[in-house]
């Protein structure tokens, strides 16, 4: 089970379980050649009963971060996504915006809005963060 699952779970400080929020986001980091970097980063809202005062994380690979508001530009696709896919619609998205918009090349997000038992109607974006 994935550090953050179990983390939502209870496992922190308080022992509570705080359910998943959607969408999970995957914060991911693209090569010269629009692969992916063997690194990102899992990002979830935190529930609103919790924002004031989160559990704390017992992984201390677990971070609470707090963020700024971000204004993306986004592409809505459907299915089970997997890397090639999200790099395909991250080109996709890229090319639609040519010459009109100005974003952050180093970075893009991987989002998810459905439990993977899910197995019809299934949202998933690719966000570009606005520069």
């Amino acid at each position: 089970m994935p550090k953050v699952m179990k983390y939502v779970g209870g496992t922190n400080d308080k022992g509570i379980g705080m359910g998943m929020t959607v969408p999970v986001s995957f914060a991911v980091f693209p090569n010269e050649d629009g692969s992916l970097q063997k690194k990102l980063k899992v990002w979830f809202r935190i529930p609103n009963q919790f924002q004031s005062n989160p559990p704390v994380p017992s992984d201390e690979d677990i971070k609470i971060e707090e963020r700024e508001g971000i204004t993306v530009y986004s592409m809505q696709f459907g299915g089970y996504a997997k890397e090639a896919d999200y790099v395909a619609r991250a080109a996709q998205l890229r090319t639609a915006l040519e010459g009109t918009a100005t974003y952050r090349n180093d970075v893009y997000f991987c989002t998810g809005y459905d439990p993977p038992m899910k197995p019809y109607g299934r949202r998933n974006e690719i966000w570009l963060m606005k520069t």
